[in-house]
């Protein structure tokens, strides 16, 4: 009964070590697309060894369970995993990781909708704003112009999905730099990057003395950026997604000395005006396939001795 221990050990060693390896690599701001793959695949891992540990924990504590894992399974498969030597640890085991996985899966529902009730403000807020004119359908155009002093702008999302821009970001915005602004921001509506940062921000705040989902959750939040940015440049140029990011955020204090919350733009903006070389598209190509196949490893865990029994 050897198999759930090991899932667990594979699990707490993608955690530690996944993080770190893209820590040091020098290609994730290069490919923030491959990056959100890459962590992606690295958090299924980590939580597939979880699941399967847990069900193969449960099947070994409590004959029904069991029944029904391996219901089908030839004789020698089920002595494979020699489930009736499993000591008292087993029923432990699977109650505590079942109670993490109902736990991380009310931080997620929590967090859609905390984001549902923020976006409901948003819009009333709006309506009072910018009320409809009379024979205005609601979902008539998705730009919104606000009276506003401040340079400011934002995407939206919903049935009827929209932009939302200020007098004074459409003053300061020139040319097609508020193209650029609405293809950056469409970006973050097309890749449904809103889901990424609602299930990072769950597994972060449910589990926050778990390093790798507090790590998740930052690089979801810088990648989703940078990728945005690289949709809009490659719709409008570079130069004009910089000038947009600068002409909409200089009054904020981010390109000052003194941090910020929005530290990244600076680097951002440096990104775009001198763009690293992209990888070679067969190392892009690789570096998917080989993070496609970090949650395979738990499987061929699970499933080697069941294979092995029927060899």
């Amino acid at each position: 009964m050897m198999v759930p221990v090991a899932l667990l050990l594979l699990g707490a060693l993608t955690a530690v070590v996944a993080p770190r390896l893209l820590a040091r690599a020098d290609w994730p701001d290069r490919e923030p697309v491959v990056a959100l793959w890459v962590w992606q695949c690295v958090v299924a891992a980590v939580l597939l060894c979880c699941a399967l540990s847990m069900t193969l924990s449960a099947a070994a504590a409590w004959q029904a369970v069991r029944g029904h894992v391996f219901g089908t399974a030839p004789r020698a498969v089920v002595d494979a995993y020699a489930l009736g030597a499993a000591g008292p640890w087993a029923a432990t085991t699977a109650v505590t990781l079942a109670c993490g996985g109902l736990w991380s899966l009310a931080m997620l529902v929590r967090q859609v909708l905390r984001a549902r009730s923020r976006r409901r403000a948003r819009r009333a807020g709006l309506l009072v704003r910018a009320p409809l004119l009379p024979g205005e359908e609601p979902a008539g155009g998705r730009l919104v112009v606000l009276e506003g002093e401040r340079p400011d702008a934002w995407w939206l999302p919903g049935a009827a999905p929209r932009l939302v821009v200020t007098t004074a970001a459409l003053t300061r915005l020139k040319g097609r730099q508020l193209d650029a602004l609405l293809a950056h921001e469409q970006g973050h509506a097309q890749a449904r990057h809103d889901w990424l940062l609602h299930c990072s921000a769950a597994l972060a705040d449910g589990f926050p003395q778990v390093p790798v989902f507090a790590a998740f959750r930052d690089e979801m939040h810088r990648l989703v950026e940078l990728a945005a940015d690289d949709t809009a440049s490659r719709r409008f140029g570079r130069l004009t997604t910089a000038l947009a990011l600068v002409g909409l955020n200089e009054d904020r204090g981010v390109f000052g000395p003194c941090p910020t919350p929005q530290a990244q733009m600076p680097q951002r903006v440096h990104r775009l005006l001198t763009p690293p070389d992209r990888l070679p598209a067969m190392r892009r190509l690789r570096l998917t396939a080989a993070a496609a196949l970090v949650p395979v490893v738990p499987l061929l865990v699970t499933f080697v001795p069941g294979l092995r029994a029927l060899g």
